[in-house]
């Protein structure tokens, strides 16, 4: 009998000994997926016109760690143009497609600020979201992605817990209504459905016989090259390859750059026209400033005559 005892006794240490194993692996084995999902925490990849020379982007971190303290934070910038929609909304467009959807966008350049613009939060067709300004900015996303819904930010729990300021609603409407949206609030709880977005009227370049009529839309700072607005696709369409001498008159001025691949094509402190990681034809100066060593700044005019047309200054 003792002998029996002590078998079932070894045979019921066994089982535990077993089942304790057995549940270190399932835990072994679960970790990874611990791991992903707290890599998987909620995104709000934030802009503004703020710049660095004060607190508002300190302040709007502040408020959305407040709501959703597990929150990441990633910048696009905070040297945007002071005032300028056109050019956050090229940022914007640019960042977007490498970022997964349930990303939340905020967008703060808002020269209407305290007007009676909305503040809107918008959701696209591919699942990423936008707290913004309804002033245009998001113009050009949607029109690229679709728009699957838009809704003014009216919902005071979606807001700072303290009266609104009528100049700063970075910190007050929409670095909260991000936070909340990032913390997993419903959508449809921020406000009422917005029927028509204000839209922003985006130049474009212009193909004909001649040539193409384009402009500066940007500098890429720091390095001061020139970014336009024709497609790398348009100049190809005008005769021009790769090792080519291209035309281009800038501001009544006409000069004759390489057309090259890269910048180390031409000589250092050379001048070159290229076409741009976005696809757009660019100008710069090879380890120098296109901007300065020129004086041209956006929003100054390019034209581009097709090749071998006898051309001269219009």
């Amino acid at each position: 009998m003792r002998l029996r005892i002590s078998l079932v006794n070894g045979f019921g240490a066994l089982v535990i000994a077993v089942a304790l194993c057995l549940g270190a692996c399932s835990r072994q084995t679960a970790a990874p997926a611990s791991a992903q999902a707290a890599s998987g925490r909620p995104a709000i990849v934030f802009m503004t016109d703020f710049g660095a020379a004060n607190d508002a982007v300190a302040i709007c971190r502040g408020v959305i760690y407040g709501i959703a303290p597990d929150v990441r934070i990633m910048d696009i910038t905070h040297q945007v143009t002071p005032f300028s929609i056109e050019e956050a909304s090229r940022f914007l467009y640019g960042v977007t497609p490498y970022y997964p959807a349930g990303t939340v966008f905020l967008v703060v350049v808002d020269p209407g600020v305290g007007t009676s613009r909305k503040a809107i939060a918008v959701k696209s067709k591919k699942g990423q979201y936008f707290i913004l300004p309804d002033n245009g900015v998001i113009t050009p996303v949607v029109d690229r992605d679709g728009l699957a819904e838009a809704r003014e930010i009216t919902n005071q729990h979606w807001m700072i817990d303290s009266p609104l300021s009528s100049t700063f609603h970075g910190r007050d409407i929409f670095s909260p209504a991000a936070a909340h949206l990032a913390a997993g609030w419903e959508f449809n709880l921020v406000g009422p459905p917005v029927q028509q977005l204000v839209r922003l009227s985006m130049k474009s370049a212009v193909l004909s016989e001649k040539g193409i009529d384009g402009d500066i839309i940007g500098l890429d700072d720091p390095y001061g090259s020139l970014i336009t607005n024709i497609p790398g696709e348009d100049l190809k369409q005008l005769g021009y390859n790769v090792g080519d001498k291209v035309l281009v008159q800038i501001n009544k001025k006409m000069i004759a750059l390489p057309f090259a691949k890269t910048f180390m094509d031409v000589a250092v402190g050379e001048s070159l026209l290229y076409v741009d990681s976005r696809g757009r034809v660019g100008i710069a100066v090879n380890q120098g400033s296109y901007a300065k060593k020129f004086n041209v700044m956006p929003p100054d005019k390019v034209f581009i005559p097709r090749k071998g047309l006898p051309f001269r200054v219009r």
